[in-house]
């Protein structure tokens, strides 16, 4: 793993006024898509989104390390969780814990629209018929209203876990806004070494097998050497969209 170091002090590149999201974040990438983990969100909490920024968590395996380096930064920035109401148990009591234990102090828990749920989904049973349309009920629509009132969010996403993401940049555009993969280059061994160094808590279902934890109905063991394996599995699906062009969709429309 790479040292952290401070953001350098010497004046930065100053951001031109741009015409599209598309612009800015190849823009941003141009800039700052080399920098370290930290000083990529010093940059963004402190001057590229001052107050207007938020970070994504799944609390799912690996979630401490973003966390806790945007706890480093700022316990105030919000922090926003998914709750789908299909989470194992271990990731609700896990959220709970890491919020204590990094001091992380505007969590936000962002649920379906229970009007959704009455049409689509009244038994809670749409994923055995349909995972993309429960996964856009319980998450893609409200991550959507989650981000709304912000320009920009982290997520801690990386190349090496799945081909969808084996080109992820840093900075994307979601929409007119800008999504912010600061461990985008980190592998495994760096993200285990960050763990060590800080002594992190380790998500409950790590001992068992689980390397990648979604919500439980969709979610299985998998190996370490292949984390999302265990995700839908025996489904060509490999993401739950939030991640994809459907977000930018529901930024898009004119309910929002």
């Amino acid at each position: 793993m790479e040292a952290l170091t401070r953001l350098p002090e010497a004046a930065k590149p100053l951001i031109s006024p741009v015409k599209s999201g598309k612009e800015r974040a190849r823009e941003l990438e141009a800039l700052y898509g080399h920098l370290l983990p930290n000083e990529i969100i010093k940059l963004a909490v402190e001057e590229l989104f001052p107050g207007d920024i938020a970070s994504v968590s799944s609390f799912g395996a690996d979630s401490a390390v973003l966390l806790h380096l945007v706890a480093s930064v700022d316990t105030s920035t919000p922090v926003l969780f998914l709750e789908t109401g299909k989470h194992f148990d271990e990731t609700l009591s896990y959220r709970d814990e890491l919020v204590s234990a990094l001091g992380l102090t505007d969590l936000r828990n962002i649920t379906p629209l229970p009007e959704k749920l009455v049409t689509d989904d009244p038994d809670g049973l749409l994923h055995k018929t349909s995972t993309d349309a429960c996964c856009a009920i319980r998450k893609v629509e409200p991550l959507a209203r989650a981000v709304v009132p912000f320009a920009a969010w982290f997520t801690g996403r990386k190349r090496f876990q799945a081909e969808t993401r084996a080109k992820l940049p840093v900075f994307e555009a979601v929409s007119e806004r800008i999504r912010i993969n600061p461990l985008a280059g980190w592998g495994s061994e760096d993200i285990a070494a960050y763990q060590e160094l800080h002594a992190l808590p380790e998500h409950p279902l790590i001992p068992y097998g689980y390397y990648s934890i979604g919500c439980m109905p969709c979610t299985e063991p998998s190996s370490p050497d292949d984390p999302r394996a265990g995700r839908w599995k025996g489904k060509s699906k490999t993401e739950c969209g939030i991640h994809l062009g459907g977000l930018d969709s529901s930024l898009d429309s004119s309910s929002l």
